[in-house]
């Protein structure tokens, strides 16, 4: 092992956005188990605190690799097509209308009905965002539509968590 691996290296899987959440749990579950700082005890605080970085990294690329939306930036980077989400903001215009008429329909939502309406549309478009990934990045290797479906990806996930503070207003009043 080395801390300079990629994720996908780390974790001995292929470097693809497909990935067996499974496989990844069983893993992460066996690399801990190799670099817990306690099977390092015997050979002093130097040795125990590789362990803790490398129980860091393995922490840090699981969390990545199992996250769709943080696995897709990354393969993304990798590939020579960063997100840069906070400077890339362009949007093709059918899908900034759609995002307005969904935020619309939840500021305007008057119940927890209507916001489960909302709700289920916003989860539909993401998972066919999903599977366009999935082919971008694995059928097509086109790296910078993946980048492009990512951010968009990005604007569905902020919407679902606006989406779910709404629904936790609603259900306080």
């Amino acid at each position: 092992m080395n801390l300079q691996s990629t994720d996908f290296e780390l974790f001995d899987v292929p470097a693809r956005f497909a990935q067996d959440r499974a496989q990844l749990d069983a893993r992460w579950k066996q690399l801990q188990r190799e670099v817990h700082p306690d099977r390092f005890a015997a050979q002093g605080a130097a040795a125990q605190r590789v362990a803790m970085q490398w129980s860091a990294r393995i922490n840090e690329a699981y969390q990545r690799l199992k996250d769709p939306q943080r696995r897709a930036a990354y393969l993304c980077e990798l590939h020579g097509a960063p997100i840069q989400a906070e400077n890339n903001t362009a949007m093709p215009a059918e899908f900034l209308m759609q995002q307005m008429e969904l935020r619309e329909q939840m500021d305007d939502a008057a119940s927890t009905k209507d916001l489960d309406e909302i709700s289920r549309s916003c989860l539909s478009a993401q998972r066919e965002l999903l599977q366009k990934i999935e082919h971008q990045m694995d059928v097509e290797h086109d790296w910078p539509a993946a980048a492009q479906s990512v951010r968009a990806l990005m604007f569905l996930d902020k919407l679902a968590a606006d989406i779910e503070r709404r629904h936790e207003t609603l259900e306080s009043k």
